[in-house]
């Protein structure tokens, strides 16, 4: 997952084709995806997690390959959950040290159940191994 600071961050512009804000209580099924490159799905705050909902939706149920952004108040305790719900891009709250970011990402080295982005459960992996080390290494070329 990409981690970018709250300064570094550009909201969609409006009439851009290839980028969509999409409200946390709009239906991503609505969506026309052909075309768009990127998803921003905002946290208005912490304890709203309708985002989790939609990104997942995009990535397993409509098959969306692009980049899904996660914007408003990001709290880093949420970034590992976020990547294993679809996201591929969280950007910080202002004054979130990023290398903080990090840190949570490695105190986990694997989880047993399958997510939106790594399907196969745990010990079916190492036949699709490969694959999924491919699409982290996409996710992270945003």
């Amino acid at each position: 997952m990409k981690i970018i600071a709250a300064t570094a961050h550009t909201a969609c512009v409006e009439g851009q084709k290839d980028q969509v804000f999409l409200a946390n209580d709009a239906d991503p099924r609505t969506l026309d995806l052909a075309g768009i490159t990127r998803i921003d799905l905002h946290f208005p705050k912490f304890t709203d997690g309708r985002a989790y909902s939609q990104a997942f939706l995009l990535r397993r149920r409509l098959g969306y390959t692009g980049e899904i952004r996660a914007t408003g108040d990001v709290l880093i305790d949420q970034l590992v959950q976020m990547q294993r719900s679809g996201f591929s891009v969280a950007v910080l709250r202002e004054g979130v040290d990023a290398s903080a970011a990090q840190r949570q990402f490695d105190r986990f080295e694997g989880f047993y159940q399958g997510d939106a982005v790594h399907v196969e459960p745990h010990f079916a992996e190492t036949e699709n191994a490969a694959a999924y080390a491919a699409e982290l290494a996409r996710q992270d070329s945003y």
